[in-house]
């Protein structure tokens, strides 16, 4: 009989399908994001991407198996109820289809000069809430930029052809900007607890959105009465956000080689719930 195989190198065809896996789906989502956006409008497109904190929760408890507290559901139901009544309440439509070319110019500097600070801050901090809420921060206003240029170069596609697509700087600019956000998540999820870098990921790119679409793309949300219930919507939501960030089942699902180690280290990779 031959030598065993390394363990190793029987992981490594597994590891492989997962991270190739996980390129696939970053690539679809990309592309169902960019449809979004040319049909919809900004404001109500981003802040659905909130739904991804519970969805990792879920989909992470079945690929692991891990099993998840009732509280855990309970912020689940609280972050699509929230996401519901703000969204039907705010019902953000109209606006134009794009941006005159200037207005790029304020905004990019605006959101550069915040993810600059927010990212000097972060490094200077040790490994902790700051360090991992400020880069989260920092990929959160990438994000809502890099979605305003997708929604930008995706008009210019579908009104003037591929050509004109791939000659838009918009087109080159969501590249480099959301590549970049994608680094500053990894320093977010290495730099700190859950707690700080997902509420700052997810509510952050939501709020940003909402107010780009609001500013660039002239979109019109309800106002008057209305304000209520959509703000109750956003209570509800930041509540389920925050406490399922602090839920170690939820850290399991999304960072288990944090959790694992931090548990052989005989400390709980999250507030238990």
């Amino acid at each position: 009989m031959g030598e065993p195989e390394p363990v190793q190198d029987i992981c490594k065809p597994a590891a492989q399908s997962l991270w190739l896996g996980g390129v696939l789906g970053v690539a679809g989502a990309a592309l169902f994001q960019a449809l979004a956006l040319d049909f919809g409008s900004l404001a109500a497109v981003q802040p659905v991407f909130i739904l991804e904190l519970p969805l990792a929760l879920v989909f992470g408890s079945l690929v692991f198996r891990v099993r998840v507290s009732r509280k855990a559901w309970g912020c689940v139901a609280a972050i699509f109820a929230g996401l519901v009544i703000s969204l039907f309440s705010a019902a953000p439509s109209g606006g134009r289809d794009q941006v005159p070319g200037m207005w790029w110019v304020p905004t990019i500097a605006a959101l550069g000069a915040t993810v600059a600070a927010l990212v000097l801050v972060g490094l200077r901090r040790p490994r902790g809430l700051a360090r991992a809420a400020c880069p989260a921060a920092a990929a959160a206003v990438g994000n809502a930029l890099t979605a305003a240029l997708v929604k930008s170069a995706m008009h210019i596609l579908s009104r003037h052809g591929a050509t004109a697509f791939f000659l838009a700087w918009q087109t080159y600019g969501f590249a480099l900007v959301g590549s970049f956000s994608i680094v500053l998540l990894g320093y977010a999820m290495q730099g700190g607890p859950l707690i700080a870098s997902q509420p700052a990921l997810t509510l952050g790119d939501a709020v940003v959105s909402f107010r780009r679409g609001v500013t660039l793309f002239a979109e019109s949300p309800r106002h008057g009465m209305w304000l209520v219930p959509a703000l109750f919507g956003v209570v509800l939501l930041s509540y389920g956000v925050f406490t399922l960030s602090r839920t170690r089942c939820l850290a399991k699902c999304v960072d288990r080689d944090a959790a694992e180690e931090e548990h052989r280290a005989g400390r709980p990779a999250a507030t238990a719930m």
